[in-house]
């Protein structure tokens, strides 16, 4: 097993909002506090992203400010290694180039494979178009060990 994953805004939000899926986050999160804990990576857009959806759930879901606001405390709190987007932009372009998706994914990917561990999405579309030209694992929450 690694010791090191890359998780994506769709498994870190999934810990922050009541969705399906939400006992696979509060297992797989709960690695952090374990005596060997697992180091989580993520791209530093990780927190927008995440701060986005949330407002999406305030505005047009009618999630109250109040959850939201515990929401992005409990996201401030997680201990996620958070690396700078300077620093694999231009190889997550090149990966959007190639595998067709977003450079906002492609952020993650790029990460996975710089850190040579698997990236962890419940991003089903990602997994779909990567997962067959990829040397980096890819995961949903349930797939992990």
């Amino acid at each position: 097993m690694t010791n090191g994953f890359v998780v994506d805004a769709s498994v870190t939000l999934k810990l922050l909002v009541d969705e399906p899926g939400r006992e696979y986050a509060r297992l797989f999160f709960k690695r952090l506090s374990d005596p060997n804990p697992v180091v989580l990576y993520a791209p530093d857009l990780l927190y927008v992203e995440c701060a986005n959806t949330i407002w999406k759930y305030v505005t047009r879901y009618h999630y109250s400010p109040r959850h939201a606001q515990a929401s992005l405390d409990a996201l401030a709190a997680l201990a996620i290694q958070a690396i700078p987007t300077q620093l694999i932009f231009q190889e997550a372009f090149n990966f959007s180039l190639r595998y067709r998706i977003t450079t906002y994914d492609a952020c993650y990917l790029a990460l996975a494979e710089q850190f040579r561990c698997p990236l962890v999405t419940e991003d089903t579309d990602l997994i779909r178009q990567v997962r067959p030209h990829t040397k980096v694992p890819l995961y949903q929450l349930s797939e992990v060990e």
